[in-house]
This record gives C-alpha cells, structure tokens and sequence, in this order.
C-alpha cells in the first residue's frame, strides 16, 4: 500500500475516532456508576452548538469552548435530576434529552442566525489548529516517515492528543484512586457503599459532571476543529456509534480506544471508496459507503452484547432506605 495512503488513512482514522472516544469515555464514567447514558448524542449535538453560536458571536475560542462545556454539563445535570434524584427511567431520559436537542438546535440556529439552522462560518482565531505544524511540515520530505509521523499523527490539533491521553487518566482514576473504586462499587453496589458512609447520589453526579465534560468536548471538537460551522444533526448517530463501542469494550477505556479506532478506521476507509470502481462490483454506491459504520455498530452490538458484563446496578434507580 501506498505511503502518502496509510499516512492519510491514520491522521483521518484519529481524526474521526476522536468525538466518539471523548463520547464512549464519557459514557463510561457514567455507567460505571449505575447511570446509563442514551442521551450522549443530544448532549454532544448541544455542545457543538453552543460552541458554535458563542464561537461566532464572540469571536472567542475560550468562550466557544465553555459555552459547550458548560451546555452539555448542565444537560448532565438535568439527566440526573431525573433519573439519581427522581429514580426517573434512565433510558426514557436518555432519549428524550436526544429529542430536545435534536429539535432545539435546529430552532435556535434558525432564529438567530437565518440559515436554516446552520451557524455561521467560524474564523480561522476561533479554530483549533495543528499543535506541531512545523514538525509535521520538516518530516514531508522523508521517505515512510514524513506520511506515517508527519501526516498520519503530528497534524492533529490539541483535542486529537487530549483524547489519546484521557484514555490511561480514566483506566488510571478508575482503578488506582478511592474516588475510582467508589465509582466503581457505586456501580456495583449502592447499597453497601451508602453503608460505608458515601453518598451514592453524590458519587453519581460526580460521575455525570465528568460525563458532560467529555461530551462538551466531543460537541467542541465537531465545530472547532473538523467542521468550520454548526449544522442540524451534524453528529449523525455518533452518539450512539460511541455507546456501542463503550459495549463493544467491555466498559474499559483501552477496550473502547480500540473499538472506536476500528470505527474511525473503517469511516476513513468508507470515505476512499466513493467513486471507486471495483473489478466485479462496479463503482462502490456511496449510500452503501455511508452505511459502513453503521452497520458495524449494529453487528458489533449483536455479537457482543451478550457476552459484554455490564455493571450489576446499571439502569437500576437506588433509594435510600430508611430506619
């Protein structure tokens, strides 16, 4: 295989991979403490809104950034107000935060902006950039090397490597610190841990308020640095896409790192095929190209949802007894 054509399919697998491994590790938080999280495609669609509609009102990469940090933490918030302290349906909450979001973007982008509910293009000072341009463009020139390194994994912007290095942080909180273990037990356990002296709601909305930081980062990432601009349902089932690879691993950051590469990788692929004529097929139908992950996330979740062990308190609302 051609080098400048691995060196392309790497930088874009990351580049794809990153948005669903922000959302899967987000997700994973959540449900290792007992709360299923449907609702990570609305959460990540209203961050990249907000980032994009404070992006072009301000003209600020800080405010951009907090407006989706903040809209998806207080869309987590609302999740747990329903179902942590409410004993809510968690799957009902999921869903009818995806519905909201879906039609609530799509409303407000219509009425402030007046381009069918697209946002304006962001200028290049409220985009996220290459963190080592100039290594990336003295490696072009060598053989192997200036595709694999220089085009493949240093022309990424500062959320591509932040995602790599949450990976071990959150394998690191969640099995070498207290916090992690009672996040976990949490997940396991309510009851014991409430007898232990700790608080099982408080736990889970730490749990959610990490959640939703990952998730505003997954939205940012969508406007501020692959798109230059928010359109309606831009995430497209990502959402989801993450969910299935948080199942797919196991509820275990390295198992969902994996996971989501494989999807990255096999969109960076669908996206070479449109156009490609194929000695037996013909020209690939892009309809079919465009369903590739799709249909992956449907055939992972088939084959491996019964054999993944979800957390035993997972989806199950925990009320204190009282004496």
């Amino acid at each position: 295989m051609d080098e400048v054509l691995l060196g392309s399919l790497l930088g874009s697998t990351l580049r794809v991979a990153t948005p669903l491994l922000l959302c899967a590790l987000a997700g994973l938080l959540s449900e290792r403490s007992g709360v299923v999280d449907i609702g990570l495609e609305g959460k990540m669609l209203s961050a990249a809104f907000a980032a994009a509609a404070a992006g072009a009102a301000t003209g600020s990469l800080g405010l951009a950034l907090l407006a989706g940090l903040g809209v998806a933490v207080v869309l987590s918030w609302v999740h747990g107000v329903a179902c942590v302290s409410h004993s809510g349906d968690q799957v009902v909450s999921g869903v009818a935060l995806n519905i909201i979001a879906a039609g609530l973007t799509a409303v407000l982008g219509a009425a402030w902006f007046r381009q069918g509910g697209q946002t304006p293009s962001l200028p290049d000072s409220v985009r996220l950039g290459a963190v080592f341009p100039d290594a990336a463009a003295a490696l072009q020139g060598v053989p192997w090397l200036g595709a694999l390194l220089g085009q493949g994994l240093l022309s990424h912007n500062v959320l591509v490597y932040a995602a790599l290095l949450l990976v071990p942080t959150v394998w690191f909180v969640l099995w070498r610190t207290r916090f992690g273990l009672r996040l976990r037990a949490v997940g396991e356990n309510p009851a014991m841990v409430e007898a232990a002296g700790v608080s099982v709601t408080g736990m889970r909305y730490a749990a959610l308020c990490l959640n939703g930081l990952l998730c505003g980062l997954a939205g940012c990432y969508l406007v501020l640095a692959q798109s230059a601009s928010f359109v309606p349902n831009m995430t497209a089932g990502r959402g989801f896409m993450a969910l299935a690879a948080l199942i797919f691993g196991k509820w275990h950051p390295v198992g969902a790192l994996w996971a989501c590469l494989l999807f990255g990788f096999l969109d960076a692929v669908a996206i070479r095929l449109q156009g490609v004529v194929l000695p037996v097929v013909g020209e690939v139908p892009v309809q079919w190209v465009q369903a590739l992950p799709y249909i992956l996330t449907v055939v992972l979740l088939a084959g491996f949802i019964g054999k993944a062990v979800a957390p035993k308190a997972l989806g199950i609302p925990y009320v204190k007894e009282r004496t």
